[in-house]
């Protein structure tokens, strides 16, 4: 299973990440919901038994898509 964590989508950006955690209410409101939506989208992909739709999963991939954008131009801004 793939890691989505975004300091592994970008590694690079770890130590910005980690101060705009800490720094930035906006980034780490983005951050929490981002980690939110992935840790979500990794139960029902680990799950033996999957308690969701492949709509629903989908929905959620894509929302994590957008997420990881709006943080990515947020820590290039």
């Amino acid at each position: 299973m793939e890691n989505h964590n975004l300091t592994n989508e970008f590694p690079e950006l770890a130590t910005k990440i980690n101060d705009l955690k800490l720094n930035d209410e906006a980034f780490k409101k983005m951050y929490v919901n981002y980690e939110e939506v992935n840790a979500l989208i990794q139960h029902y992909e680990e799950g033996e038994q999957n308690h969701t739709t492949d709509d629903h999963l989908t929905d959620l991939r894509k929302k994590r898509v957008h997420l990881k954008d709006d943080l990515y131009a947020h820590l290039n801004s």
